[in-house]
């Protein structure tokens, strides 16, 4: 078998085989296939697309590429979730203390922030100590004694994947529905979770910005679960306006943190009880969602699920006094009230500007490896469908220094789009892919 041949082939149309497939990610893994010819598949694929069986052998290949856990050595059953990323989406800080106060284990290897999308790695090295690090027996030994745990990808985890993304970051290959599914899933499968709730953000702030595109990847990757024997179902949720209020690392753990007390914003504390509802379901916790949402929100009010976030912050080395302390949390030394020039009704607030302007302040990343400032961010006060009045508090910028003030004030406000008529709040979610 040569490379060429499976380039050629898929590059005329056909279909790959699962043999060809593995073929040709063992042979880009190691070497042996150059960066040239994965760059001419990769476009083939953009092109002439995938079968969901070629798209599941590919995903299977890439999560073989490397080290796999199996996490059925330390519980009977963990549950996974996965956001295709937000602004302000900072759900796995409250969803998984709650399922697991509700005693189904989540075992989670995030990411980190790159362009205008935070990470959930990012946002829990805001706290002081707190490990992203582990090794594979940490991770199954706190899966089994806590019943939560999150931690970063390791080199040996689906390393094809990481090979491969980096290629396609540089040649035009990124936007190809197949190759977005099979490196989401990839990670998910190799890390081992038998159930996984997939959180498939929509709209501005989103990679896909149609329902219908979203809808394209969440199926295919619940067929690509369900052919990798896991149980999997998919939401579609709104990402037109930022998720909650805080966006920036520290401030959305704060955010967090108010919400496992009690508090917190409204539309964030629903989006997370319906996520927790899902996994209690896909995780045979309870027979619906609707049982499974009642559920988590006992464990949310009784403060069950509180108790679990400072065990887990504790188990994975952070220093508890910053959770029990917010205010000891980074903050920044100035903060800027933007004000309303106007009266009206809100019809837009752009989750994409107002995550871009969060990379100007310095809270996200541009590009792989750039530095990020925990403290600084932006706290959103309006959400679509509000009436707002001339000099109303439309956002506070949390900022290291002014020398961006007028640009970071003038851009962030552009966020924002106006309507004399009453405007219809934005759904939570959209769909259910099971």
């Amino acid at each position: 078998m040569r490379a060429v041949d499976v380039i050629e082939k898929k590059r005329d149309g056909e279909e790959l085989t699962k043999e060809e497939i593995e073929f040709f990610v063992r042979g880009f893994t190691n070497g042996e296939i150059p960066d040239y010819q994965a760059a001419a598949w990769a476009m083939a694929v953009v092109f002439q697309g995938m079968t969901p069986q070629e798209t599941t052998d590919l995903t299977m290949a890439i999560a073989r590429s490397g080290e796999t856990i199996d996490l059925s050595e330390a519980v009977p059953v963990a549950v996974d979730k996965h956001s295709t990323g937000g602004v302000g989406d900072k759900t796995t800080l409250v969803v998984g203390p709650i399922v697991a106060a509700c005693g189904l284990p989540v075992g989670k290897i995030s990411g980190r922030g790159l362009g205008f999308s935070g990470g959930t790695l990012d946002k829990f090295e805001s706290i002081p100590g707190f490990r992203t690090n582990l090794s594979r027996t940490e991770f199954l030994e706190q899966l089994r004694s806590v019943g939560l745990v999150v931690s970063g990808q390791t080199a040996d985890l689906a390393p094809a994947d990481g090979k491969l993304y980096a290629l396609r970051d540089v040649t035009g290959t990124v936007p190809s529905t197949p190759l977005i599914a099979s490196s989401i899933m990839s990670k998910k499968i190799a890390a081992g979770a038998q159930a996984i709730v997939l959180d498939v953000k929509v709209g501005e702030g989103a990679f896909m910005k149609t329902i219908q595109d979203a809808r394209e990847l969440a199926t295919l990757m619940v067929s690509i679960a369900h052919r990798a024997g896991r149980r999997a179902i998919a939401l579609l949720s709104d990402m037109n306006q930022p998720l909650g209020e805080a966006v920036g690392n520290a401030l959305e753990v704060v955010e967090a943190i108010h919400t496992l007390e009690g508090d917190g914003p409204v539309d964030f504390r629903e989006h997370c009880l319906v996520v927790a509802g899902h996994m209690l379901t896909l995780g045979r916790v309870v027979e619906d969602e609707n049982v499974g949402h009642r559920k988590a929100e006992e464990k949310l009010i009784g403060g069950q699920a509180w108790g679990k976030f400072k065990e887990f912050v504790s188990a994975q080395g952070g220093d508890v006094r910053y959770v029990l302390t917010p205010e000891l949390l980074p903050s920044a030394p100035l903060t800027e009230v933007v004000l309303s020039p106007q009266s009206g009704y809100i019809s837009q607030v752009n989750a994409r500007i107002v995550g871009e302007t969060s990379v100007l302040l310095g809270a996200g990343r541009a590009k792989k490896g750039d530095s990020i400032d925990p403290a600084v961010g932006i706290v959103i006060h309006i959400k679509v469908g509000n009436k707002v009045e001339t000099g109303q508090p439309l956002f506070t910028l949390h900022l290291r220094n002014t020398s961006q003030l007028e640009q970071v004030r003038e851009y962030v406000l552009s966020a924002i789009r106006w309507s004399e008529k009453t405007v219809d709040p934005l759904p939570l979610f959209y769909e259910v892919i099971k």
